[in-house]
């Protein structure tokens, strides 16, 4: 029997957040709706009497979000051990990467579905009522509405894929589902968090951030004299990096084209901007630095209210440039594409381009001042996006529970939420990290990384000579990519190099980057060929068939591409991207994952996340060796396991490196 079902629940407001789990001590199931496939409707409220017997004769079990309503059938003791269909995941497998709502009311919509989503209770929940306090009626008929509209959507998704357009994208549909259920269970089962831990790296950080900000502000001065800037502006960043200023910055980047030659740029900028001089702040004379001027009338007595002074605008200081010096960093932004809407880009990427440039060029000052600002923004994310974000999503049980999401990226590759742990920085050093323990007394944490997944798995889709020998002779790459940069006159460590050795895969050049490490970039695409000829492959297969497909079966749309008139495509990047990362993480990853899942089933030790290409094991005291074992057996059968799962031969050899320790960053490799 298909089952399809949905659950409403109350919901906590904590933290400026909404909590909707079951994990939270308020929150409580309030009504359960199931409707068969011949129609007959279950609403359950307060008896429950029946649903498990429904729940065991189900041979799949529909739902619009499904993990939601398993997490709260499992956590109030119902039990259901079968398969799934989320009609959400459906969709957004069928939408190819072309991002559209995904919301049930904009599927009924889209879909044009006799039972479209119902607006009955909105009027409720603008006014805050609780879901346990709208009438039993009315309740009733917004769960009716959605199981029907949930049924219609799901028998919808499964005509499409039975026809021939979209035939070929069963298997990711199937696989997506399956990992439906384990990421259910990794989120149920939550991730054990050390509380002080938590607040010692929180002190460690609001240090550091103290500690950077009075040195930034130190080097401000010595740079721009007594101007004043807000560093978190991104505006007045770009006078300090780029030492210059937009005459009318409404209309500044709109001189620019993107692939406009160099005399033109450097000519444009001159016209349309301002050099910078350090400054010297004197007292207003007007109104002796007090920033207003009390005017009198004409009988001698003053106004009530003070008049802003307009000598100084109300600042209190009058500002006189330093003749012959510039203030700022003095850097030229490289190329048209560096112009923002502020200025010039401050972006992430360029700061750290920069500062590789400073540090080539021996120029002390600008490398600690970039990196001093790259850092203070990393360590001000790290605090709101981590530590508040740990403590506000932090449940009564004392533990984390990861929430991992399949429909967000473009790709398929998880994400996260509540907090996302995918954008942790990579690398062992996050403090962060140390704050994740094992739920048990002596317990451990492994985390499994894929060693160098990405380009393992380009080296297979290109099938490229070269890359296939460096994998399979354990050729070091970052070391190779270092020597490179190094000999082109950039000293640079095996470290900092990661950064470029792949990026080529995902569409980075050497626009814009360093003379060294552009010669990498173009020494990438000489070197391997064969992955050369590959992206010219799918860049054909996209303009022709307007999407390209991957071993697994999974597709990317891409209905605009076009030939363009230098002979590359549009889309470029997302066309080099998207089959490495998704058959990498979306399709390898969860198949690894679901494998060493079931080989823990019964243990007591468990999968708690998963980031990146690594997965996350809570360790049982008594079960580290067998732990152990199961990643030494699963790298045994790793490409067995990829090539019965998607029908293919993979002949390039992946592996899962095991590092185990007290915490999450305290972790040693074991062989």
């Amino acid at each position: 029997m298909k089952l399809t079902l949905d659950v409403e629940n109350t919901v906590t407001h904590r933290d400026g957040k909404l909590h909707l789990d079951p994990f939270e001590k308020d929150n409580k199931l309030v009504m359960v709706g199931c409707l068969t496939d011949t129609g007959k409707e279950y609403l359950y409220r307060d008896n429950y009497d029946g649903l498990q017997d429904l729940l065991n004769d189900a041979t799949i079990l529909i739902g619009h979000n499904i993990v939601h309503d398993l997490m709260w059938i499992w956590e109030c003791g119902f039990d259901y051990t079968g398969s799934v269909f989320d009609t959400m995941l459906g969709e957004y497998v069928l939408q190819r990467g072309q991002k559209q709502p995904l919301s049930l009311e904009a599927c009924a919509e889209r879909y044009n579905l006799n039972t479209k989503k119902q607006d009955t209770l909105k009027e409720y929940f603008k006014k805050g009522t609780g879901v346990d306090e709208i009438p039993h009626e009315e309740l009733s008929e917004y769960l009716s509405a959605d199981l029907h509209a949930t049924q219609e959507l799901s028998d919808e998704i499964y005509r499409k894929l039975n026809t021939v357009e979209y035939s070929g994208l069963m298997t990711t549909v199937t696989l997506t589902n399956q990992v439906a259920i384990t990421l259910a269970k990794i989120y149920q089962r939550g991730f054990s968090v050390d509380v002080d831990a938590l607040d010692k790296v929180r002190t460690e950080f609001e240090q550091e951030r103290k500690d950077l900000r009075v040195s930034l502000n130190g080097k401000v001065s010595k740079l721009m004299g007594d101007i004043k800037i807000n560093l978190n502006s991104p505006e007045q960043l770009s006078w300090v990096i780029y030492s210059r200023k937009p005459h009318d910055k409404a209309m500044w980047a709109n001189n620019f084209e993107p692939y406009m030659n160099s005399t033109d740029f450097r000519n444009k900028i001159k016209q349309h901007s301002k050099v910078l001089y350090k400054q010297h702040a004197s007292h207003c004379v007007e109104c002796k630095g007090w920033g207003e001027i009390r005017k009198v009338k004409k009988d001698g007595t003053p106004y009530t209210n003070p008049t802003k002074c307009k000598n100084c605008n109300g600042d209190g200081h009058t500002f006189t440039d330093i003749v012959d010096s510039v203030a700022g960093l003095k850097f030229n932004a490289p190329n048209p594409k560096w112009v923002s809407a502020n200025g010039f880009s401050t972006s992430k990427t360029q700061l750290e381009i920069l500062e590789g440039v400073a540090r080539q060029r021996g120029m002390k000052e600008a490398e600690s001042f970039l990196h001093d600002v790259r850092r203070l923004s990393a360590v001000e994310t790290y605090l709101s996006s981590f530590v508040d974000g740990i403590n506000t999503y932090l449940k009564p049980d004392g533990k984390l529970h990861v929430r991992l999401l399949q429909h967000r990226t473009s790709t398929g590759r998880f994400s996260g939420a509540d907090p996302n742990m995918q954008n942790m920085p990579r690398g062992g050093t996050f403090p962060v990290k140390k704050v994740f323990v094992s739920r048990w007394k002596g317990g451990k944490i492994l985390e499994a990384d894929f060693a160098q997944l990405e380009f393992r798995v380009s080296a297979f889709l290109s099938q490229d000579k070269v890359a296939i020998n460096e994998v399979s002779t354990g050729f070091d790459v970052h070391s190779y990519t270092s020597k490179v940069i190094t000999d082109a006159g950039q000293p640079t460590s095996r470290q900092d190099a990661k950064a470029h050795t792949f990026a080529p895969l995902y569409g980075a050049t050497g626009f814009g980057r360093t003379k060294a490490e552009a010669e990498y970039y173009s020494h990438f695409t000489e070197k391997y060929q064969g992955i050369k000829s590959w992206h010219s492959r799918l860049a054909k297969e996209a303009v022709n068939t307007g999407k390209i497909k991957t071993p697994s079966g999974r597709e990317f749309s891409f209905p605009d591409v076009k030939r363009k008139r230098n002979g590359t495509v549009s889309y470029f990047t997302q066309i080099k991207n998207y089959p490495v990362q998704s058959f990498a993480t979306a399709d390898i990853v969860p198949l690894i994952l679901m494998k060493i899942d079931d080989l823990l089933k019964t243990m007591q030790s468990c999968v708690v996340n998963s980031v990146h290409d690594s997965i996350v094991i809570d360790v049982h005291p008594e079960e580290e060796k067998q732990v152990l074992y199961i990643i030494t057996l699963v790298n045994s059968q790793m490409n067995n396991l990829i090539e019965n799962h998607f029908g293919i031969t993979f002949n390039v050899p992946l592996l899962l490196e095991a590092k185990i320790g007290d915490n999450w960053l305290d972790t040693k490799d074991v062989s």
